[in-house]
């Protein structure tokens, strides 16, 4: 199974997506959130931090969970969303992060944007753009699709 972890980073109601390069071994040419798999040894939020500073040149605050998404296609795969609210650094693609672009996104853009990635992104979207003195999120949902991640 593919252990995986990935980020909502969320500025004044909007979320970053990457644009995927179209040389990606998973999901070529489509939008998403950052992150990546989980080595040998690292927790999921060590992880996160990691791939944070290789994809976007950031150092990552305190990470959200969110919840997670699942999936068989093409292979098993398990992606653990969090939401990061602050960090220090401008993220911007970098050369060897796997993003020809980033984009800052409206909940209705980023909701279009991640269909093709996975449709249980929408939830987790809306739970990542609510005010942080809002209801607590569920650190637990979980969604299961056969949609490649």
């Amino acid at each position: 199974m593919h252990d995986c972890v990935g980020a909502m980073l969320v500025r004044d109601g909007r979320v970053l997506l990457g644009l995927r390069s179209a040389d990606a071994a998973w999901l070529a040419g489509a939008w998403d959130i950052f992150g990546g798999h989980i080595e040998a040894g690292e927790s999921p939020e060590d992880a996160l931090r990691r791939e944070l500073r290789e994809e976007l040149g950031v150092r990552a605050g305190a990470l959200h969970p969110l919840g997670e998404l699942t999936g068989d296609a093409p292979e098993a795969w398990r992606l653990r969303v969090f939401a990061l609210h602050d960090w220090a650094g401008q993220p911007l693609a970098q050369p060897a992060g796997g993003h020809d672009a980033v984009r800052w996104c409206t909940l209705e853009e980023a909701r279009t944007r991640l269909l093709g990635a996975h449709p249980g992104f929408a939830t987790l979207l809306e739970q990542a753009l609510r005010p942080r003195h809002a209801a607590s999120i569920d650190p637990n949902p979980h969604i299961h699709t056969g949609t490649p991640r």
